[in-house]
């Protein structure tokens, strides 16, 4: 890769889901999840070349119209993307999703594994990784390798964990490409990883480290990384300068905070559609309002959450029938046993509370099961407390973007385990995600705190989240990987 900045070929970026997904009659909704929203303000900032997994039937249509090439698409949500969408096996596809990346490394990267109980590794599993995995993570190397074929200094981003042994393949293929990974979820503790069996764990590892840079979110994430290239592979590790030293290569570590769209997320809040769901939340609208907007996903500590709620409203019943708990929650995986299952629970917890300290006016926790940016920004306007208690959660937008557009002065309760709160801790209420007693504490703490001091606090939080934008979270990146190829390049002469 050239250390000059301007390159006239584009970027190619590589991720499992890409900025739309294609529906029946030739209908087109945004891809979701936090990944595809700062992948599209990536995107929306430099020329790339997206590619990834056709997703359902409609994809395989559009990607077969066009010859499986890159083809212009426009997001509902806004943008225009050059697309290659790339067909796998469905059988292939599903023990990638269903049976590897999701359970396995998800729960590894989130510490979901109730070790006593789970995982089982057994030939599924190894199997789902070889001819699933693998398989998949072949199929999107090939389109990459085709599409920089052409480009004597290509550079590629690949995104998050379902792609860990892509860069290896494309390394093998084009050794002189620059590669660089971006994992968007947390990266856990060198035993966390110790469920997997040493030779999958060697070729994941041996995949990442094929890049010239891998990146994180956080500075803690980072420091996992280096620490897990020392213990489970006795490499060489400099954790002061963030390298990884591997055969006769410098890998650089990095830490980059993804920052929110800030101009795009207030355009949505003064849209007509926000405007309608606003209305109907005023005219229901209690003293106050707890909320949480999350995907049901068991890493989101969705039944902690309702569970401080029924011991706060239990300890503290002068907030009966003054305080309503909205949490809008878009059902994720239901594929997945262990996903349905968490759902279930979820409505019957909610259910269980409702009962207990509902009256016939007055229901305490209204579930919302769907996935609406614009009631959810109708209700980010007009919250009291704004709740993000994940176990473990890579960065969490959710965190950003309320406090960005909130009009009351509302309180942030945070998670000391999201990525998040390394740069928003100072000004919410941090809280350990397993203290029920604690998390309700806070929710009193919350509702009871002065004006004067929800004022500091959101100054505080507007004033981080607006500090920066997707933009500056790319030209980070960039800048990195121009110093690091300069550097490469410079050991190269120094060497010959």
């Amino acid at each position: 890769m050239s250390p000059t900045p301007a390159r006239e070929l584009p970027l190619v970026l590589v991720s499992n889901r890409g900025p739309v997904i294609f529906e029946a009659e030739g209908r087109v909704v945004r891809g979701s999840g936090g990944l595809v929203t700062a992948l599209t303000g990536l995107a929306s900032h430099r020329e790339v070349i997206w590619i990834a997994s056709a997703m359902n039937e409609h994809d395989a249509a559009k990607s077969e119209e066009h010859g499986g090439r890159p083809f212009a698409v426009r997001s509902p949500a806004g943008g225009e993307y050059m697309v290659r969408l790339v067909v796998s096996d469905p059988e292939a596809y599903d023990r990638f999703y269903n049976v590897f990346a999701n359970p396995l490394l998800w729960f590894i990267q989130h510490y979901l594994w109730d070790l006593s109980n789970a995982p089982d590794i057994r030939r599924e599993e190894i199997e789902a990784f070889e001819f699933g995995y693998n398989a998949v993570n072949e199929d999107l190397a090939r389109a990459v390798v085709e599409e920089i074929a052409q480009d004597p200094d290509p550079v590629v981003m690949v995104h998050d964990y379902h792609l860990y042994t892509l860069p290896g393949l494309v390394r093998r293929a084009r050794p002189d490409a620059f590669l660089q990974h971006f994992v968007h979820i947390p990266w856990t503790q060198s035993d966390a990883w110790r469920v997997l069996p040493a030779n999958i764990r060697e070729d994941i590892y041996s995949g990442l480290l094929a890049n010239d840079i891998v990146g994180f979110h956080t500075r803690s994430y980072r420091r996992n990384f280096l620490q897990c290239c020392s213990d489970l592979l006795d490499l060489e590790v400099d954790y002061e300068r963030g390298v990884v030293l591997c055969e006769d290569r410098e890998v650089w570590v990095r830490s980059y905070p993804l920052p929110i769209d800030a101009d795009s997320a207030r355009a949505v809040a003064a849209s007509a559609r926000v405007a309608e769901f606003e209305r109907d939340l005023l005219q229901r609208r209690r003293d106050f309002l707890i909320l949480r907007v999350d995907r049901a996903d068991l890493s989101k500590n969705v039944l902690r959450g309702f569970s401080a709620f029924d011991l706060f409203l239990e300890q503290h019943p002068e907030f009966i029938e003054r305080v309503t708990f909205v949490s809008q929650l878009m059902p994720s995986r239901t594929d997945v046993p262990e996903y349905a299952e968490y759902l279930q629970r979820i409505e019957a917890l909610v259910a269980v509370v409702n009962h207990r300290h509902g009256t016939p006016d007055w229901m305490p926790i209204q579930l919302k099961l769907r996935d609406d940016l614009e009631e959810a920004v109708a209700a980010y306007k007009h919250y009291d407390v704004l709740l993000v208690n994940a176990m473990f959660d890579g960065m969490n937008l959710v965190a950003k973007e309320g406090p960005l557009v909130n009009e009351r002065d509302g309180v942030s309760i945070l998670s000391e385990n999201t990525g998040a709160h390394e740069e928003l801790g100072e000004f919410a209420l941090s809280v350990n995600p397993f203290d029920i007693q604690e998390l309700a504490d806070s929710i009193h703490a919350a509702l009871t705190m002065s004006a004067a001091e929800r004022a500091r606090r959101m100054r505080g939080l507007k004033a981080i989240v607006t500090q920066r934008d997707p933009g500056n979270w790319v030209d980070d990146q960039l800048a990195d990987m121009r110093e690091k190829a300069g550097a490469d390049e410079r050991q190269a002469t120094a060497s010959s």
